[in-house]
């Protein structure tokens, strides 16, 4: 029909400031959420790297939040931070998963996190001589053949693209 106009499509309106940001703040409370499960449900102890790619999520969180509730142009300047934060975040994850792959060495001072505390002193001991640091270089978990920090990759460059394309409708408009 001529002269009508179109109704907006899935992908505009998800991609508005405020959708954007909810949508960025539900996928990244769910890969943090994710990991913490993984973590403390399934006993997988994470590496250095690890708790380094769960950082940008944890700074990101709250941003988003905000953004929500300010006005269009402030939730638009947030999501540009948003963006970028991500974008290390994927960064981090490549770095990570390449060095699991062997593209090239990850870092010489990998350990890991703590596993659970134990309940004396003779216990302690006992995990001194039985815990193995965790290393950044062997993947603890694949699916299709990718890793979590390749996952984490994935997820954090998606969420990156969802919110620099929600910062650039709500500058767009001002």
């Amino acid at each position: 029909m001529a002269g009508t106009p179109m109704a907006p499509s899935l992908a505009t309106r998800l991609t508005a400031p405020r959708p954007a940001a909810l949508l960025v703040l539900v996928g990244a409370a769910a890969t943090v959420g994710g990991a913490l499960i993984f973590q403390h449900g399934f006993g997988y102890v994470p590496c250095k790297l690890c708790l380094t790619e769960r950082q940008p999520y944890y700074l990101a969180l709250p941003l988003l939040a905000a953004a929500l509730l300010l006005p269009r142009r402030l939730a638009g300047g947030l999501l540009v931070l948003v963006a970028v934060i991500f974008l290390v975040g994927a960064a981090l994850g490549t770095y990570h998963a390449g060095a699991e792959w062997g593209f090239w060495p990850g870092p010489s001072d990998c350990g890991g996190g703590a596993g659970p505390a134990p309940a004396g002193v003779d216990d302690f001991l006992k995990s001194l001589q039985a815990t193995r640091p965790v290393d950044c270089t062997a993947a603890a978990w694949r699916f299709l053949g990718i890793s979590l920090a390749g996952y984490n990759a994935l997820i954090a460059l998606a969420l990156a693209a969802l919110a620099g394309t929600g910062a650039l409708r709500a500058l767009r408009r001002g």
